[in-house]
């Protein structure tokens, strides 16, 4: 019996002695990850929690509107309701230094609506949506969004409202997009009727119809011009601009939808209603071409018309410097994909090699190449080459070389034309000299010094620590050239923009720092 009272003495002994067990590995890692956090305590995250909620109002609304999704869809929608109320009926201006936290709260809203809402009602959510884009004109005309900031968000919105509805049944989806397109006549900054644009074309076929007859009524409502009477003279123009861009916005949809439903003679009829003297010519081949109607196209493609506006980008005068029209170019690509579905292989090659030696477009020589017959693409390539080198502006030919890539033709090109390069081209010019370095080290010595011609000689300050480190560059490359391979040599060189630069002290810190 003692024997026994002294085992279980043993046993209670052993269960209170703390076991020797193996330690925990912990993570080093202090990011915040799923993982990480729920190794903390409840109470540490709820402490955390009540601190920034006490810090962001845009985080105490998102707290709060998760508290209130354990109430219901009800609970969530009266806080995004009050929310939206609010931003209805404000009117003060906001400037940039209170931008980013506007922002921060309008994203607040539409988080709550796709994370808290959505989930528990999809509907009154997708009613939501759409609220807050109506809002969007009103508050961006009070807005300073120079970056583009809360535009973005309303943007946001809109993708999400359209991949909301197109999951709706024919019947919700009708009745929604009807909704949306009522929407339009506030409609400022086009945001609705991007939504729609996104939307209509994943809409069932049976809500086309009647859409595309609450357009037509929408259109018949519109006045036909701005009265002559009444109003000055400048708040007439207004009326009128604000008439033709409701009634360009509801032919668009209208477009959509004849496209949704594959009507290119519907299309067209509306191009023509809109624009009569320059209808979008790729626009309506495009459409004949897809309905497999390909003569038709080519007929409209080749029309002639009056040239419009032309916007020129800083692009396009790299790249040509004589062919800055992108609508041309768009057209000329339709033509080639018409003749080549009439089976006319020989004038759509044609077209592709005259588009390239006009534009030095590297796709539109690939697409000629690729449709060229057996061991002809190297004999085609090597003319695509010498075209591109022998370019009046060599800057052209420097871009096209350099994208292909054919460095070894981009060198002696450079090589070619030293005294040609122009440093204010800095957006061709150092991207070039950087892939030249390995293998040309003497071309890109001589774009380099291009470049920190134009900066000195500009007096560039703003681009001085550019040059800085292009004069760095230029010291570490003229260790792999021979004696003689530039003139002046890296040393003279340098001594000259002393001499001629040298109280231009900002940059010369900057090659001593």
């Amino acid at each position: 019996m003692a024997r026994r009272a002294k085992a279980a003495v043993e046993s209670e002994a052993s269960a209170n002695t703390p076991t020797e067990s193996k330690p925990q590995k912990k993570s080093r890692s202090t990011t915040p990850t799923a993982e990480s956090l729920a190794a903390l305590s409840q109470e540490r995250l709820i402490a955390l929690i009540l601190q920034e909620v006490g810090q962001s109002a845009p985080f105490k609304k998102r707290v709060s509107a998760a508290i209130a999704a354990l109430q219901g869809p009800d609970r969530v929608a009266a806080l995004i309701d009050r929310r939206l109320s609010a931003l209805e009926k404000a009117r003060g201006y906001i400037d940039w230094q209170k931008r980013r936290a506007f922002a921060a709260d309008l994203d607040a809203t539409l988080a709550t609506i796709l994370s808290d809402l959505k989930p528990l009602d999809a509907g009154m959510a997708l009613d939501r949506l759409l609220r807050f884009l109506r809002s969007a004109s009103a508050t961006l005309e009070r807005v300073d969004d120079s970056s583009g900031q809360v535009h973005g968000l309303y943007e946001a919105t809109a993708e999400a409202a359209a991949g909301l509805a197109a999951g709706l049944s024919a019947d919700a989806a009708l009745v929604f997009a009807t909704r949306a397109l009522d929407a339009l006549d506030d409609d400022g900054f086009g945001l609705v009727g991007a939504l729609l644009v996104d939307l209509l074309p994943k809409l069932p076929k049976a809500a086309l119809e009647p859409l595309d007859a609450h357009l037509v009524e929408a259109l018949a409502k519109l006045p036909a011009s701005a009265k002559k009477t009444g109003p000055a003279a400048s708040e007439r123009a207004g009326q009128e601009w604000e008439r033709r861009y409701q009634r360009l916005s509801l032919t668009r949809l209208r477009q959509v939808i004849a496209d949704a439903r594959g009507d290119a003679d519907a299309f067209i009829a509306l191009e023509l209603e809109m624009s009569p003297e320059r209808p979008d010519l790729a626009a309506v081949a495009e459409r004949l071409l897809a309905a497999g109607r390909a003569a038709e196209a080519l007929d409209w493609i080749r029309r002639k018309q009056k040239r419009g506006t032309v916007v020129v980008t800083r692009e396009d005068l790299i790249v040509g410097g004589f062919d800055p029209e992108g609508p041309e170019r768009e057209r000329e690509a339709v033509e080639i994909r018409i003749l080549d579905a009439l089976g006319r292989k020989d004038e759509a090659q044609s077209l592709r090699w005259a588009r390239f030696e006009k534009s030095l477009d590297p796709q539109a020589l690939r697409d000629y190449l690729t449709r060229l017959p057996d061991f002809e693409d190297e004999e085609a390539l090597d003319r695509a080459f010498t075209h591109a080198a022998s370019r009046k502006d060599p800057h052209g030919g420097l871009y096209f070389l350099i994208r292909w890539p054919n460095l070894d033709r981009a060198a002696r090109l450079v090589l070619d034309r030293r005294e040609a390069w122009s440093g204010r081209i800095w957006e061709l010019l150092a991207p070039a000299a950087e892939a030249l370095e390995p293998d040309h080290p003497l071309a890109a010595s001589v774009l380099y010094r291009a470049l920190i011609d134009d900066i000195l000689e500009r007096g560039r300050s703003p681009a001085y620590g550019h040059g800085a480190r292009h004069l760095t560059r230029l010291s570490e490359l003229a260790r792999e050239l021979a004696p003689g391979d530039l003139t002046p040599s890296h040393a003279e060189y340098v001594a000259q923009l002393r001499k001629a630069h040298g109280r231009k002290s900002g940059f010369w810190s900057q090659v001593e720092g």
